[in-house]
């Protein structure tokens, strides 16, 4: 069952409606909702990993454990630690020409917060906002992926069951559920998807003046330094690739390296591949693509790059043809020879394509990713302490990892967002809750103070008053 925009209209109404009536829940409320939350999760752990297994066709539930569940959890458990600091307002003294007056900043929450949710990762990028949305005190509206239909059911029959209708309601359908869901006047909404699509939803947000958060995507390239201990980088570079079968918005989406080392890179991808996923085409811990669409587009993009000159290395210790034993299941591949005209160096790839580009200096490499839209995650492979800050002055990203994937994402003293066409604004803990909360600046006059020296008419004591002002600012 679908809903409707009538549907929706009435479940955010209920929503504002629940809001208003207690416009400032104090901490036990938010923790009580968190707590609901964590039990959830941890009630539903079984169901919840049947369910993305079933819509990916394959998802190993060791990878939704570890890179859904996991994060989900610690989320909640980082907000529960926190929370109530993050709630207290920040008080100081005014400037000098102010004093004795204070100032604070009161966190309050915005009012209700939609959240839009992708498919590849349908658990963790539900809840991770979810945490956030409501560790500030804002009451919460989801919209999930049809193109996990199992799960979306699933997470909206549970929200349902464990929390109230004003405080979390979830939605499911299609593009156009989804279309309506975006032009609701949302106190701020969250989309986390493609660019192409984030425009769209930009677009039907700025109707309505709502403030939003776009986590996108793009191509996010790993440079592998001159100083980088090799083995290690290609291992690490494999594993941020290689989970979930690429469909990962910060996953490595190219890899930079020196030219001498294009051949042994290739050479030790083959044997860490075969290693991490032996026997490709029967090993279940090896995800399948999410849908026959998706698997088309990534195998056009490989086809496309070998018919224009670039070649394939097909990674792992699958048998030939192995891409069509099991359904949608495309084993890992790394393109040599490729070039900025081909489709897959234009188009985020969210599959198991790794594309190589040489580089004759490490300048060069920096140059070609700032010749090219600010990505949503970077990663270096180096030593050197003087390189590594070359880099990263001489960059723009939405995070960085040093010699390491993806792991930046999960840190909770870190936001998480991208710059440019890979996103605006970012979330995750402290940061996620300033996101969904105002800031109220609260200027608070002292009984006795000297404003009135500079009240009109405007005479000599008023020039001298105004003078000390302007030399001491």
């Amino acid at each position: 069952m679908t809903d409707s925009a009538t549907d929706l209209s009435q479940r955010l109404q209920l929503l504002r409606t629940a809001q208003r009536a207690e416009p400032m829940p104090d901490w036990p409320a938010r923790a009580a909702r968190l707590r609901t939350l964590e039990k959830m999760l941890l009630e539903q752990r079984e169901a919840f990993a049947a369910a993305i297994h079933a819509d990916f066709g394959c998802r190993p539930r060791e990878e939704t454990d570890l890179l859904e569940l996991f994060p989900s959890l610690s989320a909640i458990r980082h907000a529960l630690g926190h929370g109530r600091r993050w709630m207290k307002p920040r008080r100081q003294l005014a400037g000098l020409a102010f004093l004795p007056a204070r100032t604070e900043l009161r966190p309050q929450p915005l009012g209700v917060v939609g959240i839009i949710v992708p498919w590849n990762y349908p658990l963790y990028l539900a809840v991770g906002p979810l945490v956030d949305a409501l560790v500030a005190g804002n009451r919460a509206m989801l919209k999930m992926s049809e193109f996990t239909p199992r799960f979306s059911a699933l997470f909206a029959e549970q929200v349902a069951r464990c929390f109230q209708p004003g405080e979390v309601a979830v939605a499911t359908g299609d593009a156009a559920v989804a279309q309506a869901f975006s032009a609701l006047p949302f106190d701020h909404l969250l989309f986390t998807g493609s660019t192409a699509v984030g425009h769209h939803v930009m677009r039907a947000a700025a109707a309505n003046l709502t403030p939003v958060t776009l986590e996108l995507g793009g191509k996010s390239p790993a440079i592998i330094g001159p100083g980088a201990r090799f083995e290690h980088a290609v291992e690490r570079i494999l594993f941020g690739k290689l989970v979930n079968a690429g469909q990962t918005c910060i996953a490595p989406d190219y890899v930079l390296l020196p030219r001498s080392q294009v051949a042994d890179f290739v050479t030790a991808a083959r044997a860490i591949a075969g290693r991490l996923y032996p026997r490709l085409d029967e090993n279940a811990q090896y995800a399948s693509i999410v849908s026959d669409r998706q698997y088309r587009r990534i195998a056009a993009l490989r086809d496309d790059a070998v018919a224009a000159g670039a070649r394939a290395e097909t990674l792992g210790d699958a048998p030939a043809g192995a891409d069509n034993r099991l359904p949608r299941r495309l084993p890992p591949v790394l393109l040599t020879g490729v070039d900025d005209s081909m489709s897959v160096m234009q188009e985020e790839i969210f599959g198991p394509l790794l594309p190589l580009v040489p580089y004759d200096n490490l300048d060069e490499a920096i140059a070609y990713v700032t010749a090219h839209p600010h990505p949503l995650a970077l990663y270096l492979f180096e030593q050197d302490h003087a390189l590594i800050d070359r880099v990263l002055a001489r960059t723009l990203a939405g995070g960085v990892t040093i010699n390491d994937t993806l792991y930046h994402i999960a840190q909770h003293g870190l936001p998480f967002g991208g710059v440019g066409a890979s996103g605006m604004g970012g979330y995750h803990g402290e940061t996620g809750f300033r996101t969904f909360s105002h800031l109220k600046p609260v200027f608070r006059q002292a009984r006795f103070n000297g404003v009135g020296l500079l009240n009109p008419p405007y005479g000599a004591r008023f020039r001298r008053m105004l003078g000390l002002l302007l030399k001491r600012g």
